[in-house]
């Protein structure tokens, strides 16, 4: 036997923990290394006494090529530490911890979400929802034990695995999460077009909408794997979404990225929302009272006046989760969403004597179904929607290879001297404001705002801009990228 520290397992095999899981090369992602990571999450929850030798364990997978062998190799882990692996298939990363938080179980979903399918990865879900940060602490900081006999030289298993066969429990419960709790056929007259590419919530979704009475019209299924992300949306998505409106009238157009915890939705034009805006909107329609969202999000959600606490956090679900269960003692509807469109359900919300039940993970589907209720209800179309909240737009791009040192010090000295950011963003003057939650984010006298923050996981500076029209927010963020490439 070999004794494995997990955290130096990080340091080593290039397979990482990022938000809610570890994600990596798909040739970094040996059976082994997969092996290892699942041991560790059961043993952490073994500790936690939230698990114990008999005890259920769900999973579940996107649509990658790589996504049924990293499956098998979990599903071996979970039985070498005693537990019963559910095989749920094919379904989205909000569908599994949904099941798992109804049946009181941890889950887990081999996916690497938006990012190409060279890479992948395993969220992870304690029985009452995601991992947050001192959750990941604490995996990390497990050791394994770990029999090399049962690996080649690659660090794959000698004897094949092969994954049980599947039920289908989680994936019709998460159906049900829906039609249940939206009215019959309250879609009737609607036609909307499905981008199905490859995303994983293709088949549910179709489901949801036709069930609801919507005219559903299957566009662009793939089956290989697509990288559709929601915050950088392809310039052939774009057109793509324009080239379909034009020729079906659709009401709107809808689809998620890979695993189906964020999602896309157009106006009747073709013109997909942004995330952060698509999620003020969730909320107007399930009345939220109190609303979490990292501080990138557009502002409109503080200048709309809907809801009576707005709070920020920063950037990654696990935060916005630990804020949104802080507000549930000030609030009985408490909602999240990030800047990707995920949007998250703290507390159990009913409207018209139906409840829908929280879950507080990222999902996709919820987001598209009150949008077109809030249209329907307006008797509006979605861009007269979209008319309605305060004009304010915003645009995010990046600098790649920007050693985090160096934006770093960078970011110091515009915290400590103001008189440095006029320097540098003449453009613009001093800020009136400078928020340090997550990187830097300074509010000037016009109104416009420019946040600046290290990725967490690649030498870039990543920059997020507002201004009070589409084309100010891109010139900005075009004018900002420019002065930090001359810093």
């Amino acid at each position: 036997m070999t004794v494995i520290q997990i955290d130096q397992l990080m340091a080593t095999s290039g397979v990482q923990f990022g938000t809610s899981g570890v994600r990596g090369l798909v040739k970094d992602m040996s059976d082994q290394v997969c092996w290892l990571y699942v041991t560790a999450f059961i043993q952490y929850l073994t500790q936690q006494q939230q698990c114990q030798r008999g005890d259920r364990i769900g999973i579940a997978g996107d649509l990658r090529d790589s996504t049924p062998r990293i499956m098998a190799a979990a599903v071996q882990a979970i039985r070498d530490q005693g537990c019963i692996p559910i095989v749920c298939g094919d379904i989205p990363s909000p569908a599994i911890a949904l099941y798992g938080l109804t049946q009181a179980m941890p889950t887990m979903m081999v996916t690497g979400s938006h990012i190409p399918d060279d890479r992948n990865g395993i969220k992870f879900n304690k029985a009452d929802g995601e991992i947050l940060k001192p959750d990941e602490l604490a995996i990390r900081q497990q050791t394994v034990e770990l029999d090399e006999s049962q690996f080649d030289a690659e660090g794959m298993f000698i004897e094949q695995q092969v994954l049980p066969e599947s039920v289908d429990e989680a994936r019709l419960a998460y159906i049900r999460r829906f039609t249940e709790f939206f009215p019959n056929g309250c879609f009737n007259g609607k036609r909307i077009g499905l981008y199905e590419h490859s995303s994983v919530s293709r088949d549910c979704l179709k489901i949801i909408l036709e069930q609801l009475g919507a005219d559903v019209v299957s566009l662009a299924r793939s089956t290989q794997f697509v990288a559709v992300d929601t915050e950088a949306i392809r310039a052939e998505d774009i057109r793509l979404a324009k080239q379909w409106s034009d020729e079906h009238h659709f009401d709107c157009i809808i689809s998620t990225d890979g695993d189906g915890d964020r999602p896309l939705i157009s106006d009747e034009y073709g013109q997909w929302l942004r995330g952060d805006v698509a999620g003020i909107l969730c909320a107007r329609y399930l009345s939220a009272e109190a609303v979490v969202t990292p501080i990138s999000s557009n502002s409109a959600v503080e200048l709309s006046g809907d809801f009576a606490i707005v709070t920020r956090t920063k950037i990654g679900s696990p935060y916005v989760i630990e804020a949104m269960t802080s507000l549930l003692a000030q609030s009985d509807r408490v909602v999240g969403y990030e800047a990707n469109g995920g949007f998250l359900q703290a507390s159990p919300i009913t409207i018209n004597d139906r409840t829908l039940t929280p879950l507080p993970t990222r999902d996709a589907v919820i987001v598209p179904l009150t949008i077109l209720m809030l249209s329907i209800d307006a008797t509006c179309s979605i861009s007269q929607l979209l008319a309605d909240l305060p004009h304010r737009y915003t645009a995010s791009d990046r600098l790649k290879d920007f050693p985090t040192v160096e934006s770093q010090e960078i970011l110091a000295t515009m915290i400590d001297d103001k008189s440095a950011v006029a320097t540098r963003f003449p453009f613009l003057g001093e800020p009136i404001d400078i928020n340090t939650i997550d990187g830097v984010r300074m509010t000037f006298d016009n109104g416009d705002i420019v946040h600046l923050r290290p990725s967490g996981n690649a030498p870039e500076l990543r920059c997020y801009t507002e201004s009070a029209s589409v084309e100010m927010a891109k010139q900005l963020n075009r004018d900002c990228i420019d002065a930090m490439s001359a810093w």
